[in-house]
């Protein structure tokens, strides 16, 4: 039995994967905040993986746990968020995201050097991209702190590979959504506006740049990607992505369809939640990890879109 450790497994991506990890069999261990109590994990891992309390600015306590558990994985998507908050508190955000993870990886050197690790990247590190789609041979040009944070790590990544022959390698993760999503993100931000607007919750949805584009895909299927990175002989990284883009508008166009309504009735301007469109869009070339992995995505926007509207409603329901 093979033992896992992942970093922030209360969150979207980590809980997805601390049930794909516990289906293939392994020993789960996961890290939460300190204080963070066991009932923000969703049921259904809740009780099947050891919990850890561990936080990104504690260096002896992540040599600790790794010299005591000696994981044959590690996945690190403790971080702060890409939502709304991007642009907040750059130097936080740079020490949490970025040099936090050169800090993990000198723990993982010295506690355990046999342990293979992937790092939760970012498409935000293109940033202002000059051409699309990106691949993993695309220049960076971040332009929020969060990209910024995240490209740091990310060579930090490359460095350990490179210079400490550790077995690291980066997911080069483009947008992914679920019903777990934050609301502080416009997807789930929709999907629960829908939901609330359709069972008389509310009225309408106030949402920033409609014609903003991105390349988005189901979380489950991305966590996937990065549990076969680390069964892979060599370490490398890999873009994952599922190569279209959709807009704001398209989102919810499908998502109010879904429950009979026009999303022009609905929604409305808000100033203060503007966002700029990137002049070349992000949308990711995946075909390293089509070709290497042997990985594609499994659902499409649509069903995406449903699903998490789908998942708000039940939500409501069950608490009204």
């Amino acid at each position: 039995m093979e033992t896992s450790l992942i970093t922030g497994v209360a969150g979207q991506d980590g809980s997805y994967l601390a049930e794909q990890l516990l289906a293939r069999g392994d020993r789960v261990l996961g890290t939460v905040r300190p204080g963070q109590a066991a009932s923000v994990l969703p049921v259904s891992i809740r009780d099947r993986i050891t919990l850890l309390e561990w936080d990104l600015a504690d260096v002896g306590g992540m040599s600790y746990l790794l010299a005591g558990h000696r994981p044959q994985s590690l996945y690190h998507f403790a971080a702060l968020s890409s939502g709304a908050g991007m642009f907040d508190q750059p130097v936080l955000m740079g020490d949490c995201n970025g040099v936090a993870v050169a800090r993990l990886l000198n723990s993982v050197a010295q506690a355990s050097p046999a342990t293979r690790f992937c790092l939760a990247a970012s498409s935000e590190m293109f940033g202002n991209a000059t051409s699309s789609p990106q691949s993993e041979a695309s220049g960076f040009r971040p332009r929020s702190p969060y990209g910024a944070a995240k490209l740091f790590a990310h060579v930090a990544v490359a460095n350990a590979r490179d210079r400490l022959g550790l077995f690291a390698c980066s997911a080069i993760l483009y947008n992914h959504e679920s019903p777990r999503r934050s609301l502080a993100f416009v997807t789930r931000k929709i999907s629960d506006g829908v939901a609330r607007i359709k069972l008389g919750l509310a009225r309408e949805l106030a949402l920033g740049n409609l014609s903003a584009r991105r390349d988005w895909g189901y979380a489950p299927d991305y966590v996937r990607a990065m549990s076969l990175m680390l069964q892979q002989p060599s370490p490398a990284d890999f873009v994952v992505a599922t190569g279209e883009d959709h807009s704001v508008r398209d989102f919810c166009e499908i998502a109010f369809g879904h429950v009979g309504l026009d999303y022009r009735e609905f929604v409305r301007s808000a100033d203060e939640d503007f966002r700029p469109a990137e002049r070349v869009p992000l949308v990711g070339d995946a075909s390293l990890a089509f070709r290497s992995l042997c990985w594609e995505p499994e659902v499409a926007f649509d069903r995406l879109v449903r699903c998490m509207v789908d998942a708000d409603l039940r939500r409501l329901q069950s608490q009204t």
